[in-house]
């Protein structure tokens, strides 16, 4: 007797082999799974470096533009009085604030340097 072809309709295993592969699969994916955990905690370390990196340099670069152009810190004062003023006219209160509540002190005494310059008496109009 030849046999050209066999068809096998039912197989069963053991259900100890059967729990034993579905162990494995799930060991498996366990594994995956923990190594990317792993990958990504290594990411997100990449891109704390990279970050503290950056900010390193932008504080030399601030320091330098600072110890080389004390204006600066005037044009940051300002920049950061536009900001308040701008978040402050969007808003739907009033609301009376200092030249000192928007750090503008050193912008208001260099206006008032340049007032005097031009005109001694016009200071105490500014500002008094």
């Amino acid at each position: 007797v030849t046999l050209d072809d066999v068809s096998i309709t039912h197989l069963a295993f053991s259900p100890q082999f059967t729990a034993a592969v579905e162990s494995k699969q799930v060991a498996q994916q366990e594994a995956e799974r923990s190594k990317w955990v792993v990958e990504k905690a290594l990411e997100e370390k990449k891109s704390i470096v990279i970050q503290a990196q950056g900010e390193a340099e932008a504080a030399k670069m601030i320091a330098s533009a600072i110890a080389n152009n004390p204006g600066f810190i005037e044009l940051r004062e300002i920049q950061y009085a536009k900001e308040v003023a701008e978040t402050i006219a969007q808003s739907n209160f009033k609301v009376y604030l200092s030249s000192d509540v928007l750090l503008m002190s050193g912008l208001a005494k260099s206006l008032g340097q340049v007032a005097l310059k031009k005109k001694p008496g016009i200071l105490s109009s500014l500002f008094g």
